[in-house]
């Protein structure tokens, strides 16, 4: 049956209002980066009345953002790895060995995203100076100490999600595998991980986005010479002004890198955040 015309022209319109809300604060960054800073300063005009790209050649200028950028980067890229190599083969032992106490560990893991991340800042603080003084081992103000902060809290629901996109991943390849001659670790990496590359590719684009814009850990457990852009986008606020059309522009450059990785990925994520909460 054909849907009824009313019906069509509310869901155009909805999807308008829907568009238009989520394009508006688009528009206003993008305008506000291409405006001198007298003009953001003042009262703000729909239509600007010059534009100019100036913002964008200020903005490496004003603060160190390539380095800033370069932290991010290596930080969000390690975490990324580092946790999708952890949870491949903690959710694979998970979804094809019974063992006592599975069920402990997959709620365990689950129970450990309900806790808010402040809770944590304080312990793991204290726990990096301790090692530091202790080892001689450099956690806290260095990259090393983040990528692993950011472990304690992407780690977990990456495991979690793959233990039910791998339960979905038929048992039957597994023999397969193992009758061509592959053991447990052949099977995984030569059978499951291909099979499982959506849920894969989602985990990965939610541990480099929780790395990647993550404010709180940063602005604690870095200093000057290892801070993330999250941060560092702060250094465009002085004492006397507030640089808010390099805040704009670097905002966007900041944004590339995630929505692009998120277009190229975007078949992918929708398909392993589907079948992962499906199954």
């Amino acid at each position: 049956m054909a849907a009824p015309r009313s019906f069509l022209w509310s869901r155009r319109i909805f999807l308008t209002l829907l568009t238009g809300f989520v394009l508006l604060p688009v528009y206003v960054m993008v305008s506000s980066s291409l405006k001198p800073l007298a003009d953001v300063s003042g009262k703000f005009r729909w239509i600007p009345s010059g534009l100019t790209l100036r913002p964008y050649l200020d903005i490496w200028r004003t603060v160190p953002l390539a380095d800033y950028f370069v932290n991010s980067l290596i930080v969000a890229g390690a975490a990324t790895a580092c946790s999708l190599v952890v949870a491949v083969f903690a959710a694979y032992a998970v979804s094809r060995h019974a063992f006592r106490g599975r069920r402990v560990f997959t709620v365990t893991v689950l129970s450990t995203q309900m806790f808010p991340g402040i809770l944590f800042l304080l312990p793991l603080f204290l726990l990096y100076v301790d090692i530091g003084n202790a080892t001689g081992i450099a956690l806290f103000g260095s990259r090393g100490g983040l990528i692993l902060t950011y472990l304690t809290f992407s780690l977990p629901f990456s495991v979690w999600m793959l233990i039910g996109y791998f339960d979905g991943v038929p048992r039957d390849l597994d023999e397969a595998a193992k009758v061509d001659g592959c053991g447990p670790l052949g099977a995984l990496l030569r059978v499951v991980v291909p099979a499982a590359v959506p849920g894969i590719v989602a985990v990965g684009v939610y541990a480099f986005m929780t790395a990647w814009g993550e404010v709180l850990f940063a602005s604690v457990m870095t200093t000057d010479t290892t801070r993330t852009l999250a941060v560092g986008l702060q250094g465009y606020a002085t004492q006397n002004d507030v640089y808010w059309n390099q805040v704009m522009a670097a905002s966007l450059v900041v944004s590339v890198p995630v929505v692009a990785g998120f277009l190229l990925l975007q078949r992918y994520l929708v398909t392993g955040l589907t079948a992962g909460a499906v199954k």
